[in-house]
């Protein structure tokens, strides 16, 4: 059985599925692409056994329907290099050889049978469906990603929260010390629902996702999700479990309000944090004023640092202080000139905004404080 397609069509496929395979599988064929012929079009698979990705790409010539896997690193590896030329796939299920050829040369890998292959999880007829712009999928994604946890007592804290409401789809994530939640007040449904993206297909949308048109759908019930994204299609298992009352850490009278340059505060936060302890990683921040200073400090090697900065401030003289590399993180999922940080007292949670909003959103970002010493 033979096919024809563009070389570097089915390397772009390739480079983007491999991201959803491990480099050790329990099952040996989790290590193989699977490609599906029918037709003039041809599918391609790849999974870790809890998260499956699929694509299609259309094809010059074929002159039949097969189905087969082949290993992913030596074909990745074969056909990335090639530059845009017609690839001519051999196959031949009887001897499990797969000859390609190519505009100055040919190659051939061993192939196996599909059928044992996993099956993905399909979600249920009663799926709640979330249809959501490529663009405000990809923002969001990308604005809260870094938030997530690394918690193995907590794994609800492991994945980004969608949750809807007949308010707005609000968009969570906390590792227990930094929070960012985006409410998208064009997305609502009278039937609350709500599901926990791990933190992996979370990072495979954030590489697919574009900043071009169209619309991803995203089908979910208790256990699965199913995300069409235009382009291909990723099912996913979701994590299990009841996140927290995100809405109840949220202080709602931080009445000391400061408004702040972001690029500046962030280049200064980025030259004071080399000289905070190592360990803590604590900047105190006291404003006081029209000015802010940063103070960091290792007593342990000798080492001090101070930086001012001036601001537009409206509260009592404050002192509080945070962990620098959260805050350096928090700033720099911002997209605007200015942020206003608002402060309550030195024992109480920050609030981080940015100083416009998205249209049809609301962006927030929290940030515990930490002792300081003085």
């Amino acid at each position: 059985m033979r096919f024809t397609l563009s070389s570097t069509a089915l390397s772009s496929k390739l480079v983007a599925l491999s991201r959803v395979i491990n480099s050790k599988n329990a099952l040996p064929i989790l290590g193989d692409f699977v490609f599906d012929i029918s037709g003039q079009s041809l599918s391609l698979t790849a999974s870790d056994s809890e998260n499956t990705m699929q694509t299609t790409v259309e094809l010059a010539e074929s002159d039949g329907d097969v189905k087969f896997a082949i290993g992913n690193h030596d074909l990745l590896e074969a056909v990335k290099g090639f530059s845009e030329q017609p690839i001519t796939f051999d196959v031949d299920l009887q001897s499990r050889i797969a000859k390609i050829s190519y505009q100055n040369g040919l190659f051939s890998l061993p192939i196996e049978s599909a059928d044992e292959y996993p099956i993905a999880q399909s979600v249920g007829d009663g799926a709640t469906t979330i249809v959501i712009s490529n663009q405000l999928l990809n923002e969001n994604i990308n604005r809260s990603i870094f938030a997530t946890a690394q918690d193995e007592l907590r794994p609800v804290m492991n994945g980004i929260y969608f949750d809807l409401t007949p308010d707005c789809l609000a968009v969570v994530a906390s590792d227990g010390h930094k929070l960012v939640r985006n409410k998208i007040y064009t997305i609502k449904s009278d039937q609350p629902a709500a599901f926990i993206l791990p933190k992996k297909p979370a990072g495979l949308l954030k590489n697919l996702l574009g900043k071009d048109g169209g619309d991803v759908t995203i089908r979910f019930d208790e256990r699965n999700a199913e995300i069409n994204y235009g382009d291909g299609i990723i099912q996913c298992r979701l994590i299990e479990g009841r996140y927290p009352n995100y809405n109840s850490v949220i202080p709602l009278n931080n009445s000391n309000e400061l408004r702040a340059d972001r690029n500046g505060l962030l280049a200064a936060l980025r030259r004071v944090q080399p000289f905070a302890n190592e360990s803590s990683n604590l900047i105190r921040f006291h404003v006081e004023g029209s000015t802010l200073q940063l103070d960091a400090e290792d007593y342990d090697f000798s080492k001090t640092a101070t930086e001012r900065m001036t601001c537009d401030y409206n509260g009592i003289p404050m002192s509080i202080g945070f962990k620098g590399s959260s805050f350096i993180e928090i700033l720099s999922n911002f997209d605007c000139p200015e942020v206003i940080i608002k402060l309550a007292d030195p024992s109480r949670a920050g609030l981080v905004l940015p100083s416009d909003q998205p249209d049809g959103q609301d962006v927030l970002m929290l940030m515990m404080p930490m002792l300081i010493n003085d």
